[in-house]
């Protein structure tokens, strides 16, 4: 085919871009738009399950808003489809598509994805996680020259990375990929170890902040953006933001809050906790919270998109997970000053430094959790040194301008003949 015209005339059923932030109520642009005109970029084209709410997703978000304009093009491909959380997209230039696969096997998304790919020409597919990973079969057939994948977490279905079918999976797409991202050293030894990805072949980049964004303020000013019923300003505000999902725990840091809070206002000492987040586990979020009557200490806040004026609104961070691959979040909370409890599992143990940045529980042990809430909420000195020592860390160790130029040297190695001849 020798023009984008040629590409797009049999391609009625190619998914088209999803609308701006600000039309979604308006009817997609037609597929013809898709290539028209050609960049001298290379394209990235990287594929999801779905672009939503969550910390993989923010990491690709501030990947392709932070990477140069100059130097490459991108496409957001959602296997499902993309929610709101498209409009952190800053760049006007950047093109989402939602195949609408349907649950279970969907071969007609795989043929959209195919058709999509021959229209779009990537130099790189991306795909990140076990979700899109077959998708790279499909991209080899399409003629894609360079194929990443990423492995960004633990699946909800396979916290320990056992289930025999997903290695195989990993294992039999392992040919068609030229380069695979962990974004810990946990991951990065499981993929060479146990899943027997060639160590060459895998390169380390962990997730990086926004450390412009996230900051710490401790003044008074800071809890504007709490309600202020619940958050009386004598009260210590106990923050999480996460996924309200198995994986992620979220009764584990609710009860540890319940049983903390007990014990400190027997002391004389107000807990509040701001819950940031949603996900199918809210109900029974909901339901623990009503059962301790403490519905007036606890604010289930869903998904926001104010989460750095509501980190600096926080006292003390806590993520109860079960699994972890790097968190987004607990790197935001150090970027903003705070000092942060989590389970000791996964990439938390390369990101927190105990007794100095923050402390660990073990996984799944709520009395654990409470005690150290209870440290922290009536420790305000050590709440301010471990505070200052997570800043200090997160600027020196995972700012996003780090993240951001390894993935560039990544991408540029791929797309080395591109590059040359642009």
């Amino acid at each position: 085919m020798s023009s984008a015209e040629d590409r797009t005339s049999d391609l009625r059923d190619v998914p088209q871009p999803a609308a701006p932030a600000s039309q979604r109520s308006s009817v997609f642009a037609p597929a013809t738009t898709v290539a028209k005109g050609k960049s001298s970029r290379p394209l990235i084209a990287h594929i999801v399950f779905r672009l939503d709410y969550g910390g993989m997703e923010n990491g690709l978000v501030n990947l392709v808003n932070n990477l140069p304009e100059s130097e490459f093009e991108h496409a957001i491909i959602a296997l499902t489809e993309a929610s709101d959380f498209k409009a952190r997209i800053r760049r006007s230039d950047v093109r989402v598509f939602e195949l609408q696969k349907r649950p279970g096997t969907d071969v007609s998304s795989y043929v959209r994805l195919w058709k999509l790919l021959r229209l779009l020409r990537p130099v790189v597919v991306h795909t990140r996680n076990i979700g899109p990973m077959d998708c790279q079969f499909v991209a080899w057939l399409a003629g894609v020259p360079k194929r990443i994948h990423g492995e960004h977490g633990w699946d909800v279905h396979d916290p320990d990375g056992v289930n025999r079918k997903y290695i195989f999976l990993r294992r039999a797409l392992n040919p068609f990929v030229q380069s695979v991202v962990a974004v810990s050293r946990d991951l990065e030894r499981w993929l060479v170890e146990r899943v027997g990805i060639p160590a060459a072949k895998v390169r380390h980049i962990c997730n990086g902040v926004d450390t412009q964004r996230f900051y710490p303020d401790r003044s008074p000013a800071r809890r504007s953006c709490l309600p202020a019923d619940r958050f009386p300003s004598s009260s210590v505000v106990i923050g999480s933001v996460t996924r309200l999902s198995a994986i992620k725990d979220p009764l584990n840091t609710v009860q540890a809050f319940l049983k903390a809070r007990k014990s400190l206002v027997a002391a004389g000492r107000d807990v509040r906790l701001a819950l940031i987040g949603d996900g199918p586990l809210m109900g029974a979020v909901q339901a623990e919270i009503a059962a301790a009557g403490e519905g007036d200490a606890v604010w289930l806040a869903g998904s926001r998109d104010n989460v750095a004026e509501l980190m600096r609104s926080f006292d003390v961070f806590v993520l109860g997970s079960q699994r972890e691959g790097i968190s987004n979040t607990v790197l935001e909370a150090m970027a903003s000053g705070l000092p942060v409890i989590a389970s000791a599992t996964g990439g938390n143990l390369e990101l927190i430094e105990d007794g100095v940045t923050g402390a660990f529980a073990p996984p799944g042990d709520s009395q654990a959790l409470a005690a150290l809430i209870e440290r922290y909420a009536a420790d305000e000195r050590l709440r301010e040194a471990h505070g200052a020592a997570a800043r200090e860390r997160c600027e020196r160790l995972f700012s996003l301008n780090r993240m951001v130029e390894q993935y560039r040297d990544l991408y540029r190695t791929h797309c080395g003949f591109s590059m040359e001849t642009a």
